[in-house]
């Protein structure tokens, strides 16, 4: 069997940035005066309008438009045509005053693009809520092209060119027709199914509509399908042959030249049946070639779920003690009240209809820093943030697969590493202070020696206590107990005051001058192997 051939064009994402773009005026702020304007282009073929002749024709036709000024409409119009909805064309004007000729000069007409989006978005807006019939009769002559096609092409000499052209080309536009009503049909049996206040009325209709209605659509696509896959089966062999005596005869757009030679930098789309893949979905809509389930198959899920629907609402029409299904006459009556309510007594109703007091109530506590009273009006109370749990099933419970422990073992690693890193530059930094004790004046401090200075020498100083010296010559201050020591790195160090001291201190970073101060240097007592304190001076 062969695979179906994919029909998806190569993503594009300019491309299709600049397609969505031309979606933009139909939810800007001014969508109604830009509809206004498109259905103007719409009504023309290959015309090209100046702002005078949109503007005569939007006051024609009145509505939304008919109020736009020359400049307003010229605003509208250029964006129209940044969007891609509508293209600058240019002919030869005739204009009295430098300003008529700058507004007649710029002429659009409409893009292909953006006529095609403006007809379905028409098609939107008139028959939105409306329930589209399904076209099954044509599944019958969907059946019967299938089964003379069939038989003409495997027939002695095959079929003449023409002919099958034109059975071709009715066959895909039955099919099409067929398909596209049911699936708009479909989508508006969702839309009812989707309501839950249905009145009495409103049911019987709904039922008669799945039991009569969708059981004969489904009966008449259960009865046809069999048959029309039988007749493409005895087509399928004779399919490419077909495909190719057809391009023979008539290419169409594709068989230009300078389509023939790669030159020409428009696509072109073919007419529905003349490629192998259209005839690959019109077999995959009634048959399951490929194990992924056919539209037949979806079409019998659809109405089974339809129908369990059904049932579902008569159950709780059952249930009901008024008869209907849901309470929704009183819904409404209760609306009205609100409606009609002072501010103070729609709470007492909400109160009384509910039984919502206050948002305490939820169990969902405030923030720590914030208390709140008990009589504390929703409306100008704080917020409080619900989780997203709570706020959709009223649940805490957390859903699905637990997620993997993420594995940090890289991390730690470099973490470690940088931590013995620092370990080895500071015990360095001991060692050059220690070898460096008594001959300051001599040697040039790294800068990590001298932060290690500096943090233990900030640490003695601040471990020191003062006593009053007595005796001529001497500080009025002494220091004692100045000193610090790192027990991990092994070194001490101890602060005396002595006047007319002046240690200097050479390092990478500057020099540092300590007044007044002399500073011991030596190993930590926990780690003193036999060596004295070395002062310097």
């Amino acid at each position: 069997m062969e695979e179906p051939a994919s029909r998806t064009p190569d993503f594009d994402a300019d491309a299709t940035r600049r397609r969505l773009d031309a979606y933009a005026y139909l939810s800007a702020p001014e969508r109604l005066e830009h509809i206004a304007i498109m259905r103007v282009f719409c009504g023309t073929l290959l015309a090209d309008l100046a702002v005078p002749d949109v503007m005569a024709k939007l006051h024609e036709s009145g509505g939304p438009g008919m109020g736009l000024d020359a400049d307003t409409l010229t605003a509208r119009l250029e964006q129209l045509e940044r969007w891609g909805n509508l293209l600058r064309g240019s002919h030869t004007v005739k204009a009295s005053s430098i300003t008529e000729y700058q507004r007649s000069r710029a002429r659009y007409q409409l893009s292909r693009l953006g006529e095609r989006i403006q007809r379905d978005a028409d098609g939107v807006l008139a028959e939105a809520d409306a329930a589209r019939e399904v076209s099954n009769e044509l599944l019958a002559l969907v059946e019967r092209g299938l089964r003379e096609l069939a038989e003409l092409v495997s027939g002695p000499g095959g079929i003449a060119p023409q002919d099958g052209l034109e059975r071709v080309s009715t066959l895909f536009v039955q099919f099409a027709e067929f398909a596209d009503s049911v699936r708009d049909f479909y989508a508006y049996l969702g839309q009812v199914l989707a309501r839950y206040d249905l009145d009495s009325a409103e049911y019987q209709g709904f039922k008669e509509l799945l039991l009569d209605y969708v059981e004969a659509i489904t009966e008449d696509v259960a009865f046809r399908a069999p048959r029309i896959s039988a007749a493409l089966d005895m087509l399928w062999p004779h399919l490419p042959a077909l495909l190719d005596r057809l391009d023979a005869h008539a290419q169409g757009l594709a068989g230009l030249p300078a389509q023939r030679e790669g030159r020409s930098e428009a696509r072109v789309q073919r007419s529905r049946g003349r490629e192998l893949a259209d005839w690959e979905g019109l077999r995959g809509w009634f048959s399951d070639p490929d194990g992924q389930g056919s539209q037949v198959d979806q079409l019998r899920d659809a109405t089974l779920r339809a129908l369990q629907s059904l049932l579902a609402n008569a159950k709780r029409m059952l249930r009901s003690a008024t008869g209907e299904m849901s309470r929704r006459r009183d819904l409404l009556r209760l609306a009205r009240w609100f409606d009609e309510a002072a501010p103070q007594d729609a709470h007492d109703i909400a109160v009384a209809a509910f039984g919502l007091y206050g948002a305490r109530h939820l169990g969902v506590p405030p923030a720590t820093d914030e208390i709140v009273p008990a009589y504390t009006s929703w409306w100008t109370g704080p917020v409080v943030e619900v989780p997203v749990a709570l706020r959709e099933r009223g649940s805490r419970a957390q859903r699905g697969r637990a997620a993997s422990v993420e594995d940090h073992s890289e991390q730690k690693e470099r973490l470690r590493e940088a931590a013995r890193e620092r370990v080895a530059a500071r015990r360095a930094a001991a060692d050059e202070l220690r070898s460096a004790s008594g001959r300051f004046d001599d040697v040039r401090l790294t800068s990590a020696a001298l932060s290690l200075l500096l943090e233990l020498l900030a640490t003695a100083l601040g471990n020191a206590q003062l006593r009053r010296a007595g005796g001529d010559g001497a500080p009025p201050f002494g220091l004692d107990a100045a000193w610090s020591e790192d027990a991990d790195l092994g070194i001490r160090i101890t602060v005396h005051r002595t006047a007319g001291t002046r240690t200097l201190l050479h390092s990478a970073d500057g020099d540092l001058l300590l007044d007044d101060l002399e500073l011991v240097i030596g190993r930590a007592s926990a780690t003193v192997g036999g060596g004295a304190a070395v002062s310097v001076s």
